[in-house]
């Protein structure tokens, strides 16, 4: 099989890892990754410019924790919403969440990178695709990862926003999760939730 299309069906949502850090050097070689992905160009000061994102890792157990309880309650919030929607899956959650240890991580899965891709509110399909870049180039690494919406959902914490050196005009896409995963990453979750999966839609012209 061609390798890039081996490495994007390869690519799994990622929830549960090893407590193995990550060489420096591989963390470098994702962010280039992303770093190449196409992007529009716009003006600054005069001047053209492209790429506008920025990345933010983190490692340092204490800032990951305040990340975590800054995080949590939006997410059982979220949570709360699937119980009359979707209560099987609801049910599933909660085992998960119950059986997770102390502190209970159901948003960055206790990953020991947690990687933060900010750019302009103006450049989402730019950062978007940077995104992309980063998961698949994790998988090619040997890597497991994860775009964790609700961790981007941290503003509310003066403490977060002045570490992350966020401005106004700045959002958080991603962020995305990183490490080595704790379980075999081959089952999809939607191929265990196959009412999740939804066949492409082709219109030939």
């Amino acid at each position: 099989m061609n390798p890039a299309i081996e490495v994007i069906n390869k690519r799994r949502s990622v929830r549960s890892y090893e407590p193995k850090p990550i060489p420096r050097d591989i963390i470098n070689t994702i962010i280039e990754a992303g770093n190449q992905a196409p992007s529009h160009g716009r003006m600054v000061k005069g001047e053209l410019r492209f790429q506008p994102w920025r990345f933010v890792v983190v490692e340092d157990p204490e800032f990951k924790q305040k990340l975590v309880e800054t995080t949590l309650p939006m997410w059982k919030k979220g949570t709360e919403s699937m119980k009359e929607t979707h209560p099987e899956l609801y049910e599933k959650v909660m085992t998960l969440y119950e059986a997770r240890p102390e502190p209970k991580d159901m948003v960055y899965h206790g990953a020991p990178v947690i990687l933060f891709v900010i750019g302009p509110a103006s450049c989402a399909v730019d950062c978007g695709l940077a995104c992309e870049n980063i998961m698949l180039a994790a998988v090619s690494l040997g890597l497991g990862s994860c775009y964790a919406g609700f961790g981007a959902m941290v503003t509310g914490n003066a403490d977060v926003v002045h570490a992350l050196e966020l401005k106004d005009d700045e959002r958080i896409y991603g962020p995305i999760v990183l490490g080595y995963p704790k379980d075999d990453p081959k089952v999809r979750f939607m191929d265990q939730h196959e009412s999740c999966y939804i066949e492409p839609k082709i219109k030939w012209i």
